[in-house]
């Protein structure tokens, strides 16, 4: 099978920049390629990468992209002009799998392959100009049921393929819990959306009591360049710790995927307090936790309900509530204070991690894009 993926117009492959969607695909890509199809993949250009390059048999090709622009208009200018680019060097394929804005639009009537549109965020009334697509893959029931919501007659062409959890790079079973740091982690952008004030007000606001012999760990980029809220709220974070600072690390983006995966192997607990209803899609980050035998505990969304169940595989505490600051503390501590219960569900929240394999995800993509070309042959079309 001939299979091309386009990445998008603002973080270079492989993910030495951060990007769940990059690194969710880079990953599928040498996967696909080690089962023998021919991969393209296609990227954000950058100074460390030449604009062509082979690696693990993925041929990668680059074009000119941009840093994440604050507006949103000008973002879809520049998604539009890093599509259009993206579309001239696009090899003949079986499958075009694409998260841009425009290239599902551009490439509605192409001889290029049947498009395959990965929807990696909540749709923001786009999904209608995508009915030439073959499909439209979501990586939680929650974003399905939203383009369904927001164009019924596509209903069909819907399907649900999570993101996989990251390899571990260690190859060994993590520590068990009560061998770890008493450290509660956060991995993500330092951004409001992110509810990051919500865990640093909520650590701060009880560090002499319950979190007495705990540390929190807050990894991730505030550059708005990264997504990021930029220095002002990140100065609010760090004046909200004033009183506790020694005990409150902002390590800033950890790239580097050995060292992040040993932060995820020391930590105790991972916290991932989103408040995003209609942006955050899956969750890669509480998956990747889980994967390293760390307890984790989400906000009530409902696209982390795919694979995080309340005291089983995780915790989950109600955002939505009046004070959710409140919220959070009343069952982080809960969970602190009973090493067994934390114990037990972070073990299971490792072995459901195995059902997101690598290899088990790309199962589920291989066999998708099989039927995406058995339905368009029979239709008489190759899109």
């Amino acid at each position: 099978m001939k299979i091309t993926i386009v990445l998008g117009a603002f973080l270079p492959v492989p993910p030495i920049m951060g990007g769940a969607v990059e690194k969710v695909w880079f990953m599928l890509a040498q996967e696909f390629a080690r089962r023998g199809h021919e991969v393209v993949q296609v990227s954000r250009s950058t100074p460390s990468f030449p604009r062509e390059q082979i690696l693990e048999s993925v041929q990668h090709l680059r074009v000119r992209g941009f840093d994440t622009p604050r507006s949103l208009i000008w973002l879809k200018i520049l998604d539009f002009a890093y599509s259009v680019n993206a579309m001239l060097i696009l090899p003949k394929s079986d499958v075009v799998v694409t998260n841009t804005f425009w290239l599902p639009i551009l490439l509605r009537n192409s001889k290029r392959g049947r498009v395959y549109v990965h929807v990696a965020r909540y749709p923001k009334w786009q999904m209608p100009f995508y009915k030439r697509a073959a499909r439209l893959q979501a990586p939680s029931r929650a974003v399905a049921q939203a383009i369904v919501k927001e164009a019924p007659q596509l209903e069909r062409k819907v399907s649900v393929i999570p993101y996989p959890a990251p390899r571990s790079i260690a190859r060994t079973e993590p520590p068990p819990i009560t061998e770890r740091e008493k450290t509660i982690l956060f991995v993500g952008r330092v951004h409001p959306e992110k509810g990051v004030h919500l865990l640093v007000n909520c650590f701060a606001g009880n560090a002499r009591a319950a979190f007495a012999d705990w540390k929190l760990m807050i990894v991730g980029p505030a550059e708005k360049q990264f997504g990021g809220a930029g220095e002002s709220y990140l100065a609010s974070l760090k004046a909200s710790a004033e009183e506790v600072k020694d005990r409150v690390i902002f390590a800033g983006p950890i790239f580097d995927p050995v060292l992040l995966e040993q932060n995820f192997r020391d930590a105790r607990l991972f916290v991932y307090p989103s408040l995003a209803d209609r942006g955050e899609s899956f969750g890669l980050a509480p998956l990747e936790a889980m994967a390293h035998g760390c307890g984790v505990l989400v906000s009530n969304l409902d696209c982390f309900q795919d694979f995080i169940r309340d005291g089983e595989s995780g915790f989950v505490f109600d955002h939505r509530l009046k004070s959710p600051v409140e919220a959070l503390r009343e069952k982080i501590q809960n969970v602190i204070v009973d090493q067994a219960l934390l114990s037990r569900v972070a073990e299971a929240g490792y072995r459901e991690s195995a059902n997101y394999s690598v290899p088990r995800v790309a199962d589920q993509f291989l066999h998708d894009f099989s039927l995406v070309m058995a339905q368009s042959d029979a239709a008489g079309t190759n899109r």
